[in-house]
């Protein structure tokens, strides 16, 4: 059963939240990351991406950008900007875009949960991203972004978390901005102060099986690995210190929906629309009646085709997948091993330069405008489920990459998690 505990968080003063508040390390490069805090010195882009404080052509990567950060976090907390609480607490966070809300509790989950797979994993990590994460995390001596966790549903969590956002006054209430799609991002957090509440809620995960790994794949295992560092650095340790857990926002799975992850992708030399048309009705079926609007699939097992300024609606014939394999009838696998694989000659999508992918908040415009700047072909995907996700997960099987798109974003620097001195 899961492990999921109050903490001491490191938390902004009220009336600087939406000022520290910043989108993950992740989803921004370092010239973005420079534009994003200007005349913003609160910024937790400020510890997430400290070479932004370096002359530019600092490697991202070297210890001084590492030791930036952690001197960064210092500040904010010398400074007053963020304070730390004095006793345990979950904390409550809500996030309401497009008129769709999603609530969270934060606390620390357990490494040790992590590497016994009860805490399940969909992806796998790239080495070099993971090993960046492990030295932000041991410089900094704390988790500083918090990953993105899912659970079959609770009616007990639900109404404890319900029943203390009727009665009690939210902490922080402000508002974000998704720079990609310039969609405004309502953020809520309420403070529970009650230990007896608290000590309910944690004895309600105790009761949950399992917890997925939603986003964080790299902070979830660099946190584990830091945390087995500090083991065996400590071989008296009792399990009981902060560098055992980290810093997580668990969701119920039927609040959060899975936005589609987008392909696009350069042409075979040679490769005329003819014989390309030819080749994809050998796996699918293809509506050569092209539609002026963007296409998004509607269903499983279908997707939007843009070539040459038009869009097609491609379905996946029965017989090419097997239907009965989680991971193989997943529609991201079906169009990479009948299509984007054998046809356009994509080997590992996650390093190759032929392909490139496109989040669905971005909507489909992008991908034409895509296909006219340095791409060929476009593809929008029906976006897949959050049981399909947990399936996998449950199998121990991995999700082919670029399967999931969440929407909104946690932000950075709400929730700081200290290790022990």
């Amino acid at each position: 059963m899961a492990i999921f505990k109050p903490f001491r968080a490191v938390r902004p003063v009220p009336e600087h939240a939406a000022e520290v508040a910043a989108l993950p390390y992740d989803v921004m490069n370092s010239e973005e990351a420079r534009i994003a805090v200007q005349g913003n010195p609160y910024s937790f882009l400020h510890v997430d991406k400290a070479e932004i404080d370096l002359p530019r052509g600092t490697d991202p990567y070297s210890p001084e950008v590492y030791e930036k950060a952690a001197s960064n976090l210092r500040a904010l907390e010398e400074n007053g900007i963020c304070l730390q609480d004095q006793s345990p607490m979950f904390y409550i966070y809500r996030q309401t875009m497009n008129g769709k809300e999603q609530t969270g509790l934060v606390g620390c989950a357990s490494i040790q949960d992590y590497l016994d797979g009860i805490i399940k994993r969909h992806e796998l990590t790239r080495a070099e991203k993971e090993e960046d994460r492990v030295k932000h995390v041991t410089y900094c001596n704390a988790n500083t972004g918090p990953i993105f966790l899912a659970y079959r549903s609770a009616d007990r969590i639900h109404d404890l978390i319900e029943s203390w956002k009727a009665e009690h006054d939210p902490i922080y209430d402000f508002v974000s901005e998704d720079p990609s799609s310039k969609t405004e991002v309502f953020n809520t957090v309420w403070v529970i102060t009650d230990p007896a509440v608290n000590e309910e809620l944690t004895q309600c995960f105790d009761k949950v099986e399992s917890l997925y790994i939603a986003d964080g794949h790299h902070r979830c295992a660099s946190a584990a690995r830091v945390g087995q560092n500090l083991r065996e650095a400590h071989p008296d340790y009792t399990g009981q210190e902060e560098f055992n857990f980290f810093l997580a926002v668990v969701f119920p799975a039927d609040e959060l929906s899975i936005l589609d992850y987008n392909r696009v992708v350069l042409l075979p030399n040679g490769m005329d629309k003819a014989s390309f048309f030819a080749a994809v009705e050998d796996k699918f079926f293809l509506d050569k009646t092209p539609m002026e609007e963007p296409y998004h699939p509607e269903a499983p097992k279908t997707f939007g085709l843009y070539l040459e300024g038009k869009w097609y609606k491609l379905t996946a014939k029965p017989g090419t997948y097997n239907a009965g394999h989680p991971v193989d009838s997943l529609d991201v696998s079906i169009l990479q091993n009948n299509l984007l694989g054998p046809l356009l000659h994509i080997g590992d999508p996650r390093t190759d330069p032929k392909i490139d992918f496109v989040g669905g908040i971005r909507g489909l415009k992008e991908l034409e405008r895509r296909c006219q700047e340095d791409m060929d072909i476009a593809f929008s995907m029906y976006p897949t489920s959050l049981d399909e996700l947990m399936n996998i997960a449950d199998a121990g099987l991995l999700m082919p990459p670029k399967s999931t798109w969440f929407e909104p974003k946690l932000l950075s620097g709400l929730f700081v998690h200290k290790f022990d001195r």
